[in-house]
């Protein structure tokens, strides 16, 4: 019977099998501090490793204990009459874990401290927008490699042979062996003419002897020493390298006027920081522009983006407009891959709309790689508005967009779960997309 062993080091030394199951026994307290933590932290730092904290209480391990209320009591009490394993002793003088205000004799245990790494934050935060397994794997996807000419080797595919350098030690070792060289052969061959044609006397014969020893030795060397030997031959060596990604900007454009209140903050935040995420992933340097709206709009800071508490009316071409005067002044559309997210519940003027319409076709989608608009509606009007295109203006006017420029997607969400379509549209491989 063959026997298995699994010689597999486990993470930073930790038991594999036992983290695993620990994850699904916390999964709940791990995905609601998580959600805290990144809903109040910043973009940037959405997927970093975290360390979360899980009340002592909930990292008991089951176990089968008899029933203190029934039955017969048979054990041995080492050192104490009163209590048996599993029995809780009640605490005295109030006295708590690290943290506590009053002091106490009695011992205690602090909340587990449980670190989580980046994969791991990821799994936890994607399974709560049911994201499918292909979006998990492309946002995990490790940066794309290009080989790189790294030297040289002695082995390689035939295709790879550097001549230059073959030839070089050929060379080398020609001269190092003292290889006959063609020339001298052929003047040595030449004598030996010259004197077969001429007198055959004694000396004559005897010089001739002399100079056909001479001839077949280098003739021999000749042959021992090969012109290209398999020692000289050299290939061309390659290694993998990161490809260099280019630049890339993210615009995210958010509605904050009086209709849009924390739960329509918390969806947007959410659909930033995946948008956010791809990007991270797919370009070694991404940069972040902020801008809010209401009857107007200016570039800030993410901590003012989620958490001012500024009003007012409601026109969004203010945003767009904002964008591309951003773009104009830092992001040349030859040096960065454009990107934008806007969200907003939808309510605008009817002739901003129009105006909107006019800045999108004119000056951001013709430089835009992306642009992703996100309706936030109420979960009681999404069986109305979920699968029809009437709606806001805004709706309205961004669905003639839509349907002008391939790189334009739309979408409305009334809860966390509904964030997933416009990403699995945004990570599936597409051609190039033809800009206007």
């Amino acid at each position: 019977m063959p026997i298995f062993i699994d010689r597999r080091l486990n993470p930073r030394d930790k038991s594999l099998g036992n983290r695993q199951r620990f994850l699904r026994r916390a999964r709940e307290e791990l995905k609601r501090n998580i959600r805290d933590q990144i809903r109040t932290g910043k973009i940037a730092e959405a997927d970093a490793e975290r360390a979360v904290s899980i009340p002592h209480k909930g990292t008991d391990e089951p176990r089968f204990e008899e029933a203190r209320n029934s039955g017969d009591r048979d054990l041995v009490l080492p050192g104490n009459r009163q209590f048996a394993p599993g029995d809780r002793i009640p605490k005295s003088g109030g006295g708590a874990g690290a943290g506590g205000s009053r002091p106490s004799k009695q011992d205690s245990e602090d909340d587990f401290r449980f670190v989580l790494s980046r994969e791991e934050v990821l799994d936890l935060f994607f399974e709560d927008l049911e994201l499918p397994d292909m979006v998990k794997l492309n946002l995990k996807e490790i940066l794309a490699f290009r080989p790189r000419r790294a030297g040289f080797t002695v082995s390689g595919s035939p295709t790879n042979i550097n001549v230059g350098r073959t030839m070089r030690n050929s060379l080398g070792r020609r001269i190092a062996l003292r290889r006959p060289r063609r020339a001298e052969v052929e003047d040595l061959q030449r004598q030996l003419d010259a004197l077969e044609a001429g007198p055959q006397d004694t000396a004559a014969r005897r010089q001739i002897a002399l100079l056909q020893a001479r001839l077949e030795e280098l003739e021999r060397r000749r042959r021992l020493v090969a012109y290209v030997d398999p020692v000289d031959i050299r290939f061309n060596r390659f290694e993998a390298v990161p490809v260099p990604n280019a630049s890339a900007v993210m615009f995210c454009l958010m509605d904050v006027s009086g209709s849009m209140g924390e739960r329509e903050k918390d969806l947007a935040k959410r659909f930033f920081v995946l948008l956010h995420l791809f990007l991270k992933r797919r370009y070694e340097r991404t940069e972040i522009v902020f801008i809010r709206h209401t009857h107007e709009a200016q570039e800030v800071d993410e901590q003012t983006f989620f958490y001012s508490t500024q009003s007012g009316g409601t026109v969004v071409s203010t945003a767009l407009e904002e964008m591309r005067r951003v773009v104009a002044e830092r992001y040349p559309s030859n040096e960065w891959n454009i990107y934008a997210a806007q969200a907003s519940d939808g309510d605008n003027f009817v002739t901003d709309s129009e105006r909107c319409i006019s800045l999108l076709n004119s000056a951001i989608m013709p430089l835009c790689q992306y642009f992703a608009y996100v309706e936030i509606i109420d979960e009681r009007e999404s069986h109305i508005f979920g699968s029809t295109e009437n709606g806001t203006s805004l709706w309205r006017a961004y669905s003639e967009i839509e349907e002008q420029w391939p790189n334009f997607q739309m979408t409305r969400i009334a809860k966390a779960a509904d964030i997933y379509p416009v990403f699995r549209r945004l990570f599936t491989k597409q051609p190039a997309l033809q800009k206007g």
